[in-house]
């Protein structure tokens, strides 16, 4: 979603009005954006920090990444397939208490539990996506 947000086009208006109603955000979502901004985008560090700093934002929550969510992610890799650090990403979601989970790269529908994987350029999934209820962050 914010590397979508970043282009022009039809996803990157999706996407960006997505980011708009905040929401919560990994640390490996971040990690990954300034990876992709660097390595594909070309962009330098300044301006990659810009963009990021404009998602933080928009985020309601920056969910961590502590040792119970890499250890959590170990599981979810060995038990149901995923990459590592797609499992971050699942294992933060989870640890968030999140019931939807933005993805266009892993499988739209597949549930971890209570989550469930939502494609937000799915033409079915976008409209549900823009009343969605915002996580109150609990401490």
């Amino acid at each position: 979603m914010v590397i979508y947000a970043q282009t022009e086009g039809p996803k990157a208006d999706a996407a960006r009005t997505v980011l708009a109603q905040g929401g919560v955000i990994s640390v490996q979502v971040l990690n990954e954006c300034a990876s992709v901004l660097r390595r594909k985008a070309g962009l330098d560090w300044p301006e990659i920090a810009a963009v990021l700093d404009d998602v933080l934002t928009l985020a309601d929550v920056v969910q961590p990444l502590t040792v119970a969510t890499h250890a959590r992610a170990l599981d979810l890799a060995a038990q149901d397939g995923l990459s590592f650090y797609d499992a971050l990403i699942v294992a933060s979601a989870l640890e968030a208490g999140a019931r939807r989970l933005l993805s266009e790269d892993m499988q739209a529908g597949r549930r971890f539990g209570a989550l469930e994987i939502v494609n937000p350029f799915c033409r079915n999934s976008l409209t549900p996506l823009l009343d969605i209820e915002r996580f109150q962050h609990r401490r």
